[in-house]
């Protein structure tokens, strides 16, 4: 059967689910995102109280990330076993709670640990989102959303600036506690009212939702159905999707935009920190400025990739340009404005390709069955593991090198590399 998605009441339909859902997903992921990332601002206080180094703040930061390859995949299955609403709820309560207890590190070990747990906690939120989406929107609808979800990043990035160093300014040493301490109870809290309010926001799929109209349901049901259709909805075997070579080429594109993207996020309060910048209110309201470039970027090449239904060509450029910052962010090291317009021009070329990255395994993967699911958990656990290394590894630049300019021009060889394996993925199917 042949659905049209062109018609102005089927916009008008996927407009008003995305007015339900995507508000709260995207203050979710603006949360996770924080928690994720405050750590980078509370390092200019507490590496100097706990005496860390570089080495092991860039170990904490990323080990992160290994918590969620472990928990990535079973978490995002039992998502499509349970239902949003349970899993999402479990996962916002708990990252919230955990993120919270960061307010206690007192050695290198209880960083590692907490760090290890909050990745364990928050693992299968994005992939979980990602994977919900296709629940209630079709293929067309998804570069969309999923830029408003993404979108998230870059204004946590905006605001979490200003916020963090406020919070340490001025909070520090009331009822004895350190100014980072309370950026980590303060901002943990946030993730855990967010998640008391999911149970009463998120529906599991179109046909629980009240809001919809009998008609509205059926709709939706017909357009998804149509669309799986059009592609290869066998059964697969977790093993097989370990053999799966077109997850493994999108694990290894994520895992270099990751590896970028992460780097500059955890290591940029430092960078504008060590031109002299001693006001932490300052320093984060500085290290926003690569972010609203980057949520302007997201914003167009979301609405030009949708309009024009692109995904490669795209997706490539967006490579190459962040490739091109991060080579300038590494050469010009002052002064701080064009180190600032290269680390802008990094994030705005990475971050976009986050909003087309995602559509990719959607459309090329079945979500008839768990599938999906494992590949889509797949695909973001191996690939996140990027997060990992890449902060480990400039904060082991920075203490071997004294500065960061031979782990960025690593980095943006990393994105060279992506644009080929995005070209060996296209050579097997359609993008």
């Amino acid at each position: 059967m042949s659905i049209s998605l062109n018609t102005t009441d089927t916009d008008a339909l996927y407009r008003k689910i995305a007015w339900r859902l995507m508000p709260f997903l995207f203050f979710g992921y603006v949360a996770a995102y924080i928690d994720r990332m405050n750590v980078s601002f509370a390092k200019l206080q507490m590496a100097g109280d706990l005496g860390f180094s570089d080495t092991v703040y860039g170990l904490g930061a990323g080990i992160f990330f290994v918590g969620y390859f472990f928990f990535e995949v079973p978490s995002n299955i039992m998502l499509h076993k349970m239902g949003a609403r349970i899993w999402l709820t479990r996962i916002m309560l708990m990252w919230g709670v955990i993120s919270s207890a960061m307010m206690f590190v007192d050695s290198p070990l209880s960083f590692y640990g907490l760090r290890l747990l909050l990745g364990m906690g928050e693992a299968g939120f994005f992939p979980g989102i990602v994977l919900y989406l296709t629940y209630w929107f079709p293929n067309r609808y998804r570069a969309k959303c999923t830029a408003v979800f993404i979108f998230g990043i870059a204004f946590s990035g905006i605001i979490s600036g200003p916020i963090s160093g406020w919070l340490m300014e001025s909070l520090q040493g009331v009822q004895n506690l350190q100014g980072w301490q309370w950026l980590f109870l303060l901002e943990g809290l946030l993730a855990v009212i967010l998640g008391c309010f999911a149970p009463f926001i998120l529906h599991d799929k179109p046909e629980n939702a009240p809001w919809l109209t009998t008609a509205e349901k059926h709709l939706v049901r017909e357009h998804l159905a149509a669309e799986q259709q059009l592609a290869v909805t066998q059964h697969t075997s977790f093993k097989e999707t370990l053999a799966n070579a077109n997850i493994w080429l999108l694990a290894g594109i994520y895992f270099l935009l990751v590896a970028g993207l992460y780097s500059i996020s955890f290591w940029l309060p430092q960078i504008i920190h060590d031109f002299g910048q001693s006001s932490l209110v300052i320093t984060g309201l500085l290290s926003s400025i690569p972010y609203i470039c980057a949520s302007i970027g997201m914003a167009f090449i979301a609405y030009y990739s949708d309009k024009h239904n692109e995904r490669y060509q795209i997706m490539q450029v967006c490579m190459l340009v962040g490739s091109i910052g991060l080579f300038a962010s590494a050469w010009f090291q002052s002064p701080i404005g064009l180190s600032l317009l290269s680390l802008s021009v990094a994030c705005t070329g990475i971050m976009a390709c986050f909003t087309i990255f995602w559509t990719i395994p959607t459309k090329i993967l079945s979500n008839a069955n768990t599938t999906a699911a494992a590949g889509i958990a797949m695909i973001n656990s191996v690939g996140g593991l990027g997060g990992y290394i890449g902060p480990f590894f400039l904060g082991w630049v920075k203490d071997t090198t004294h500065n960061l300019s031979a782990g960025l021009y690593v980095l943006a060889m990393g994105l060279l590399l992506a644009m080929g394996l995005l070209m060996l993925l296209r050579g097997r199917v359609k993008i």
